[in-house]
């Protein structure tokens, strides 16, 4: 059985362990409206959660995304954040897991400095040993960038991914390491397996509640 302090869990965050859906959605509609750009339907933006910003953008306007993340951002610092909560369970899984010595962290396409507030707020960021998002150096969690640091980071760690999101599923590939898929988001079980390139270490679960210390150390 490998040691547990050499095994680092590495958490995406919205509908992994939060549930932000009204923070985003109003941020990302007030930012439409400020530019004079027609309101987008909840459902459409739900399924866009996960990829950055700009690229969400991109795809309602031809004006540059980045002036849009910015009028999102300012919104979501002063209301959005405070729009969040956990999803069940998420809090007591995250003791449980760091009473038994893991390194537990967050992978994010949100900004790091968002994302920090965020699980400050929660309550939740002592939990964490690190706290990855967007900054000058990481432009998403495929980023080589990210990479290099995890890795440089945890050299002789084992690393397992945990998302709802395929791009988790393809952090887990370019990681070379282990995958949990949750179904708390909005892609299903074949969608996550689809991004994968490796069965043998892939589980599929309803939700983080569900995870267990058994369940962890089989895909390692």
């Amino acid at each position: 059985m490998p040691e547990t302090e050499k095994i680092v869990i590495s958490f995406d965050l919205d509908y992994t362990l939060i549930n932000n859906r009204k923070g985003i959605i109003n941020s990302f509609n007030y930012a439409l409206r400020r530019f004079n750009l027609p309101k987008v339907n909840k459902s459409i933006i739900e399924k866009m959660i996960g990829i950055p910003l700009n690229d969400m953008f991109a795809k309602f306007t031809q004006l540059e995304p980045s002036k849009l993340s910015i009028t999102f951002r300012e919104y979501y610092s002063a209301k959005g954040i405070y729009q969040s909560k956990l999803l069940t369970g998420v809090k007591n899984k995250l003791k449980e897991l760091k009473l038994q010595n893991f390194t537990l962290g967050v992978i994010t396409s949100k900004k790091q400095s968002i994302a920090v507030k965020i699980t400050e707020y929660l309550k939740i960021d002592e939990y964490f040993d690190y706290i990855l998002g967007e900054t000058e150096t990481i432009r998403s969690k495929l980023d080589p960038n990210l990479i290099k640091i995890l890795s440089e980071k945890y050299p002789k760690s084992k690393i397992l991914i945990i998302g709802d999101h395929p791009k988790d599923a393809l952090l887990a590939n370019n990681l070379d390491c282990p995958f949990i898929g949750v179904l708390t988001g909005f892609h299903t079980a074949n969608q996550l397996k689809e991004a994968r390139n490796s069965e043998k270490q892939t589980l599929i679960i309803k939700n983080v509640k569900s995870i267990t210390v058994d369940m962890i150390y089989s895909l390692l």
